[in-house]
């Protein structure tokens, strides 16, 4: 999400069809989760996970289950329905932030899916000492006009770009704060791939998985992946490095460009 647009197209009918993929991805992660099981533990941190537009808490259960699994005090955001709109909402997302810092006296990660990686991101630049990193999947922090569901969202919202304050739009696409992980899919078929990395900076990383953007929550890739990150000693983030056998489910991520 930038002041300045630049010309990215809005995925192609085919990266739209194939969003029926979801169906398979959760079949695979059912089968595979013994092999989840085995992603790399951290220190049970706790961690509020964001729903997408439009959907409610109901849709991060497997990945807040699957994080609990893995000792960390994974939460839901309890505000219902994610019906934006941006700039509005994260201040409400902040109470809930600040009452889990209260409540584990630790610093908490925020794993954000599509526009909840927006509210992720607007976090780290509002709690920063509360937030001790920003996970995204498959957001748009720039370019939102090329998002397929757009019109929706500014149906739903009455938000549209003009509407939103310049501050915001300008904070969006840069790095925030804390250290982040942007994961993100080319064959996405709601978000444009290169509307969801970030730029390149000590502390930001993108990661890409070969997927949908529906079944982000849930594909064994991004679990994994969300685990490795989640595993860092807090202090001591490093840049995400799959071991030889993993290069297969991660391929080179692309470089960012404006």
């Amino acid at each position: 999400m930038s002041a300045t647009q630049v010309d990215v197209s809005r995925p192609s009918l085919l990266a739209q069809a194939l969003e029926f993929r979801v169906f398979g991805e959760a079949y695979t992660s059912l089968w595979s989760y013994p092999l989840l099981q085995k992603a790399p533990r951290g220190d049970g941190q706790p961690v509020l996970v964001l729903p997408g537009f439009m959907a409610g808490g109901a849709s991060t259960y497997m990945l807040r289950h699957f994080l609990k699994s893995l000792g960390y005090r994974a939460h839901c955001w309890k505000l219902g329905r994610n019906l934006g709109p941006i700039g509005e909402k994260e201040h409400d997302i902040h109470e809930r932030l600040k009452e889990l810092k209260r409540r584990y006296k630790r610093k908490v990660s925020v794993v954000g899916w599509s526009l909840g990686g927006v509210y992720a991101r607007e976090l780290a630049w509002l709690a920063t000492d509360d937030v001790r990193q920003v996970i995204t999947l498959g957001t748009p922090i720039r370019h939102p006009n090329s998002v397929t569901v757009s019109w929706l969202y500014e149906d739903v919202t009455g938000q549209r770009e003009a509407h939103m304050a310049p501050e915001l739009l300008d904070r969006v696409p840069e790095p925030p704060p804390v250290p982040s992980t942007c994961i993100y899919s080319r064959t996405d078929g709601v978000v444009p791939w290169q509307c969801a990395i970030e730029k390149e900076s000590p502390t930001t990383e993108n990661i890409r998985v070969e997927g949908s953007h529906l079944g982000m929550g849930f594909h064994p890739a991004v679990l994994w992946a969300i685990a490795d990150r989640l595993a860092q000693p807090e202090g001591e983030w490093r840049p995400f490095k799959p071991s030889r056998l993993m290069c297969m489910l991660f391929p080179k991520p692309d470089k960012y460009k404006d």
